[in-house]
């Protein structure tokens, strides 16, 4: 695409990013470059921004201690993964007190899960959705995310200013914004499914069980149709229906 053409579109995306029928020139123009910015990110700018967005959302919300239950139970199947690394960055895991359905992961290696999710399922289970969330990560789904999700918050305030960093210049309440845009983020189709079969590739590469990775999909279809939005474990597209018969497939055919 030509620059001229990428500019255009760009000014145009954040128009309706922002529902901005009144905004004037220089808002627009001002949210035009910060799509650019977003767009441009470098790998140390979103991890930068992973890092304040996981902190943000620790802040947030309750975090299991050292000696909950859960925590000492994720420990235990966190083991299982041995030292794997996240494009070179060290998994930080921790358990959310919640009675939420979710798990996700930023491309720090923050993941975080939710005890609703772990009530819900068997250590496998678990296993299966954290190595889920992991590909994402590694595949570079959530690096995208967080773009994504700087933009939108960058859109709806003032433009950064020059030789500003990503995360110096966001406010808290755009930070805030951020982090709930970044967790609920939804993954298109392919990128869903490339992170099952990572799971699943993962899980068979350190010898674990992969069908807990169909039984979690199974578990989660029962539920669909529920409360849950955005990237909350309930909404998954495809369905889980699908994902599960899909991943059941892989396992009966040995590949």
């Amino acid at each position: 695409m030509k620059k001229t053409a990428l500019t255009a579109a760009l000014l145009a995306a954040s128009a309706v990013l922002a529902g901005c029928a009144n905004m004037n020139t220089d808002g627009l123009l001002s949210a035009g470059s910060n799509m650019v910015q977003a767009v441009s990110l470098s790998d140390a700018e979103v991890i930068q921004l992973s890092d304040a967005a996981c902190t943000e959302s620790d802040q947030q919300e309750k975090v299991a201690g050292a000696k909950s239950k859960y925590t000492v139970r994720l420990n235990k199947i966190m083991k299982g993964f041995g030292n794997e690394t996240l494009n070179g960055q060290t998994p930080n895991y921790k358990v959310y007190l919640t009675p939420d359905v979710n798990a996700w992961a930023m491309a720090n290696g923050c993941i975080r899960v939710y005890s609703g999710l772990m009530d819900l399922m068997n250590d496998d289970e678990v296993r299966g959705v954290i190595g889920h969330e992991m590909g994402h990560v590694a595949l570079g789904h959530s690096k995208s995310a967080m773009q994504t999700a700087y933009a939108v918050s960058a859109a709806r305030g003032a433009a950064a200013s020059a030789g500003n960093s990503a995360v110096a210049a966001l406010t808290q309440s755009q930070l805030g914004d951020l982090t709930e845009k970044f967790i609920n983020a939804q993954f298109s189709q392919s990128q869903e499914l490339a992170a099952d079969d990572y799971s699943f590739d993962l899980l068979t590469q350190k010898k674990m069980n992969r069908k807990g990775l169909v039984t979690a999909f199974q578990k989660l279809a029962k539920l669909e149709g529920g409360s849950g939005d955005g990237h909350s474990m309930l909404s998954s597209h495809p369905a889980s229906p699908e994902r599960a018969s899909r991943l059941e497939s892989r396992l009966k055919g040995g590949k």
